[in-house]
């Protein structure tokens, strides 16, 4: 919903709209002149639909932001940039040394309970066999999702 034309503007709403009229300028949108003339009718301006005059003729987008293609959806998450192979390889060796401890603690587990009782059904391969596997298939094939 637009806010009412005719509401009374603030210092910040004044300041916010001369910092962007400071950035169309250094975009070359506007004239050093231009700048000027405008500067002056915002510190003037005592009503929000002024303020919006005022920039009537320019773009509302975000400045800090490269314009986004009309086929990329909007919104302000940036798209995932793959890790450089030096840290990727980091990464691998982490889970790899992850699943090795959790495993190693299972076994333990595992065997203390197999020499106090006697036989004991080898549980442990449920929590390292499929993480293994995972892990192992994603060492091979790399990660298709361009890594978090």
């Amino acid at each position: 919903m637009a806010p009412n034309p005719e509401i009374r503007a603030s210092d910040a709403d004044r300041d916010r709209v001369a910092a962007s009229l400071r950035e169309h300028c250094a975009l070359g949108r506007i004239t050093m002149d231009e700048l000027q003339e405008r500067l002056e009718s915002v510190y003037d301006s005592k009503t929000l639909g002024q303020l919006q005059e005022v920039t009537s003729d320019l773009p509302e987008e975000d400045l800090y932001q490269l314009p986004v293609p009309a086929t990329q959806p909007k919104g302000t998450a940036s798209p995932a940039v793959p890790a450089p192979k030096g840290l990727e390889s980091q990464r691998v060796r982490a889970m790899w040394g992850a699943w090795a401890t959790v495993s190693a603690i299972n076994f333990t587990v595992w065997l203390i309970i197999l020499v106090t009782s006697g036989a004991v059904y080898p549980w442990w391969i449920w929590v390292a066999g499929p993480w293994g596997a995972i892990l192992l298939m994603r060492t091979i094939f790399g990660d298709r999702h361009g890594g978090s």
